[in-house]
């Protein structure tokens, strides 16, 4: 696993970033399911990961919180196949999609006030409705 991960041209995560382990899948496998350890644990330590900005930094590590292990490193696991070769290589495209999703700046909320339509049908509806749950209750002699 002497290759890196390219995020983009400018954002890599170094090989010395990463950590491999593998073991054995659960699920069906067949003749070589107590045999082949087919199932990828890949760790990445963030902070190594080379030309990702501060914010978008800051954006990973909030992606990654509950993944991360004791150490703080990422832990991505894969057990999608039977063959170690491509869960190592779906592990890596995880790693890759959770860090360009950590790039995309995510668009600031402008404050709106609803139009006076809009709360003139929620106050129709608000009457509808009590109207539907006045009815329910027992007749009363003074509202006929």
């Amino acid at each position: 696993m002497a290759e890196p991960i390219v995020v983009t041209p400018g954002v890599v995560v170094p090989p010395a970033a990463l950590s491999l382990h593998t073991s054995r899948s659960s699920g069906p496998g067949g003749q070589n399911v107590n045999k082949v350890a087919s199932k990828v644990e890949l760790r990445v330590d963030l902070d190594r990961i080379e030309g990702l900005p501060a914010e978008a930094r800051r954006r990973l590590g909030s992606l990654a919180d509950g993944r991360l292990d004791a150490e703080g490193r990422l832990l991505v696991v894969s057990q999608r196949t039977r063959d170690q070769h491509r869960n190592l290589e779906d592990a890596r495209e995880k790693v890759r999609a959770l860090v360009r999703r950590a790039m995309i700046r995510p668009r600031t909320r402008r404050p709106t006030r609803a139009t006076a339509a809009s709360k003139a049908r929620r106050l129709d509806e608000k009457k509808r409705r009590s109207g539907h749950k006045r009815g329910r209750g027992p007749i009363r002699p003074d509202e006929d």
